[in-house]
């Protein structure tokens, strides 16, 4: 049985002020309103149907940081898949993941289980031509190849790494030598000699097989890979393990590629054609959405005139351009970019500008996911912060107290279960209550839709650190913010 190991971690500095470190990449929206993890969810289920023709029920395993557990069982949900997840405390590089993914695979499944690695962040527009092939890697692996995808190099792009093929095997290539990012002129020459493939970051393998070679090839990183194994105990839910951090910080950072497939006689390449891009830059998202006759883009409400060859993405509100051309325009509710297209991959350089200047833009948008909903900053000053607030059917916020601010909260729509003190009432829309600080307070949504209400902070401090758990159905103990 083929299992898809789901790879979803990365900030996606370069989409900056779309993704950011609490919102990354993954969780994007592209034009068509899917994210691209939830389209990586759907690509892995028709890839595992079309290759799994026994009946046997959907099995993928993702493994992603620990504070994206919700939001990616959220993209589950959208897209109609169910699967089990390994938490990372921090990201460590793609060896150690792919070497607990193939952990996992192996208990439940067996070493002869075959794993197919997908990094989150991907898009393919071919599902066809991917689970073709998929199907090819799938026969080398069942043969104890290690296998990689490459793609055929349309351009001599310097952003991406090369492989080599060597002899012909099946539907395939032995794999005769993997080159890291070249300049233009070497790229160029890739291009033209036909013989080199785009390393497009996607493997598939048996598990056994891959830890075999990573002992061989790694052995630190198999041995630190094993003590966090052992370590990892359940957490109470049957879908999720969680990476203990102090073993995990002796894991050595490494890639699959630099640890197992640059060094492993084992490794082949199927060709790919299947519609591939990483979406590494805000060029990779224009060039998604069709040009007018002026060249622009837009995505959103826009309006252009006198333009020309101009991307714009809109999200809140109505953009306009007079008179400019040549550029890339990103507006969300509280940043703005604007760069031209040769700019693209520098976007990673604000954000690490904003880091060094505490900004907090470069960590989360004004609308916040949280397990149970979303808040949204509405206003805020050195007194006061107003936010909207929304509560899925059946959640709860845990049982919280604040130390310096009281709570205003007046329900829109919905029905809210507040919990203030020792006092439990229902709050009907329209209708508000007060939470002084330093009470005991819990909100709950008792009801079949979203509860919808608008909370007003005062305090000498408003700070999201500003709160003490005592119960929580999440399992939040360290977590700021509800």
């Amino acid at each position: 049985m083929l299992i898809p190991v789901i790879l979803s971690g990365g900030a996606g500095s370069r989409l900056w002020p779309v993704s950011r470190e609490g919102h990354p990449k993954p969780f994007m929206r592209l034009a068509d309103g899917e994210t691209l993890l939830e389209k990586t969810y759907r690509r892995a289920l028709l890839v595992q149907e079309s290759l799994n023709s026994d009946g046997r029920p959907a099995d993928l395993l993702t493994v992603t940081n620990r504070d994206y557990y919700f939001m990616s069982r959220d993209e589950q949900d959208v897209a109609g898949v169910n699967g089990n997840f390994i938490l990372e405390p921090f990201g460590r590089n793609t060896a150690p993941a792919v070497a607990l993914a193939a952990h996992a695979v192996l208990q439940q499944h067996g070493d002869d289980a075959v794993m197919m690695v997908l990094a989150a962040d991907h898009l393919i527009l071919d599902q066809p031509g991917f689970n073709e092939s998929v199907g090819a890697a799938f026969n080398l692996a069942s043969r104890d190849y290690l296998v990689t995808f490459g793609l055929k190099p349309t351009v001599p792009e310097t952003g991406f790494g090369y492989i080599q093929r060597g002899q012909a095997i099946d539907a395939g290539f032995k794999v005769a030598r993997f080159v890291e990012k070249p300049d233009l002129l070497t790229a160029q020459t890739y291009v033209d000699s036909g013989d080199f493939f785009w390393n497009s970051g996607m493997f598939c393998f048996k598990a056994g097989v891959f830890l075999a070679e990573l002992s061989k090839h790694a052995p630190e990183i198999a041995k630190g890979v094993a003590a966090c194994w052992t370590k990892m105990a359940e957490t109470g839910r049957p879908d999720m393990r969680e990476i203990p951090a102090e073993a995990f910080k002796a894991v050595p950072d490494l890639s699959v590629d630099y640890a197992v497939m640059e060094r492993s006689d084992r490794v082949a390449v199927v060709p790919g054609d299947f519609g591939w891009s990483d979406i590494g830059s805000w060029n990779a998202v224009r060039d998604l959405v069709p040009a007018d006759q002026d060249g622009n883009r837009v995505i959103g409400e826009v309006m252009m005139v006198d333009t020309t060859n101009t991307f714009v993405q809109a999200q809140d509100r109505l953009v306009t351009t007079l008179g400019v051309h040549n550029l890339m325009v990103v507006d969300t509710p509280d940043a703005l970019l604007i760069a031209t297209p040769e700019k693209s991959q520098d976007v990673k350089k604000i954000v690490a500008e904003l880091k060094k200047n505490q900004h907090e833009t470069h960590r989360l948008h004004k609308t916040v996911l949280r397990p149970w909903g979303t808040y949204t900053v509405l206003q805020e000053s050195a007194a006061f912060k107003i936010k909207r607030i929304e509560v899925k059917p059946g959640a709860s916020l845990s049982l919280q107290m604040h130390a310096f601010r009281s709570e205003h909260w007046v329900v829109v729509s919905g029905l809210a279960k507040v919990t203030n003190g020792d006092e439990e009432i229902m709050v009907h829309p329209n209708e508000s209550t007060y939470i002084p600080a330093g009470h005991k307070h819990r909100l709950e949504n008792p009801g079949l839709v979203n509860c919808v209400l608008i909370e007003v902070q005062c305090g000498a401090y408003l700070g999201e650190d500003d709160i003490v758990r005592f119960d929580d159905v999440y399992g939040r103990s360290d977590t700021p913010a509800g």
